[in-house]
């Protein structure tokens, strides 16, 4: 700021805030205020910057397959802190996506990790869990695992962690193949295991919620349990079908219809998975018996009703004449019906053994 009360104002300047030059023989003084305007400062700036960085979490991967991978994809896209562990090295994999990866999980532990998200097979889980080092996380450190089989899960992480560590069970009910043109309507399933009553704890599993949220999932908030009642009758069962189809060895063809191309996509969801995952689907998820055992009823007796129609129908042929009041002794000779475990045999074999 500058005050002039005279037409001869000074040049000399001195490093202070406030400058008085006495001119002499009575001239009036010429004052100059300085402000310093070099120091930029943003505060809009600085708060959305805040924001943002609160509003993002550092997640550590364990188990940086297929799946992992899939999953990172979308967490760096969306700005978090992606650190990754596997038994394999995957350390060109993770370079590419923007994911730190660390051989050492005392390594990446020691990063201190806000969210642990385990994407480990069903069959690995536990090994996998027993040698982590706990001790290098920080005592609040939220658990994450995405297995197919939930009870499983959640028996496992209350008995394999600390008492302090958070625990959210959740299960995307999609993979890399239903998942490659995007998430959006794809069923989300969560159980809030144990989440610690703070405010910091609590917004951070809510932050980690809003990762799918984001994506367009839809959200469901159900028991480990139920669950499991749920997937027996649907991803195992859809597991099951596919992997039968794929033992037929369907093919495309001139003439496939839409249905027979539903058939052939869903061998190709579900065989590309590993046996692994279809083994751990059955093991470890004590629904999935009942529903193997209701599967064969269910074809049994599609089965049998399609033999007794059969069986009608070469009785008509055969003893037509006698049922509708032929002689007895006009019935063939010798002729039983097979057991329900046997194919009928052909008319004309019938007939021929009748006649010899």
């Amino acid at each position: 700021m500058l005050s002039l009360s005279s037409p001869q104002p000074s040049t000399t300047t001195k490093p202070t805030s406030l400058l008085r030059q006495h001119h002499h023989h009575g001239h009036p003084t010429l004052k100059i205020r300085a402000i310093d305007a070099a120091q930029p400062f943003d505060y809009e700036t600085r708060i959305s910057t805040r924001y943002i960085q609160s509003t993002k979490l550092k997640i550590a991967v364990i188990g940086f397959g297929n799946f992992g991978q899939f999953l990172s994809k979308t967490l760096v896209a969306q700005g978090h802190t992606v650190l990754a562990h596997s038994r394999s090295d995957h350390s060109a994999a993770a370079a590419n996506l923007g994911v730190s990866f660390y051989v050492d999980p005392d390594d990446l532990c020691e990063e201190h990790p806000e969210v642990i998200l385990l994407c480990t097979s069903i069959l690995s889980t536990r090994s996998v869990l027993s040698s982590l080092p706990f001790q290098r996380l920080k005592r609040s450190t939220l658990f994450v695992d995405v297995l197919s089989v939930k009870e499983f899960a959640r028996d496992l992480l209350i008995q394999s962690l600390p008492p302090d560590f958070d625990i959210l069970c959740t299960h995307p009910m999609f993979g890399p193949e239903s998942g490659k043109n995007g998430w959006k309507g794809l069923p989300f399933v969560y159980d809030r295991v144990r989440v610690g009553k703070e405010e910091s704890r609590v917004l951070r599993c809510e932050r980690f919620l809003e990762i799918f949220e984001k994506e367009g999932c839809r959200m469901v908030e159900m028991s480990c349990a139920e669950h499991d009642r749920h997937a027996a009758g649907s991803q195992f069962i859809t597991h099951t079908m596919g992997r039968v189809l794929q033992k037929l060895g369907l093919e495309e063809t001139p003439i496939s219809t839409k249905g027979y191309e539903t058939l052939l996509d869903l061998v190709e969801n579900t065989a590309s998975d590993s046996f692994d995952l279809y083994y751990g689907l059955f093991m470890y998820n004590k629904n999935a018996m009942e529903q193997l055992e209701r599967l064969d009823l269910a074809f049994e007796q599609l089965r049998k009703e399609l033999f007794e129609i059969l069986h009608g129908a070469v009785r008509s042929q055969l003893f037509g004449e006698a049922e509708r009041g032929g002689r007895e002794d006009e019935r063939p000779v010798g002729w039983e019906l097979p057991s329900n475990r046997r194919a009928l045999p052909p008319p004309s074999e019938t007939v021929g053994a009748e006649n010899s």
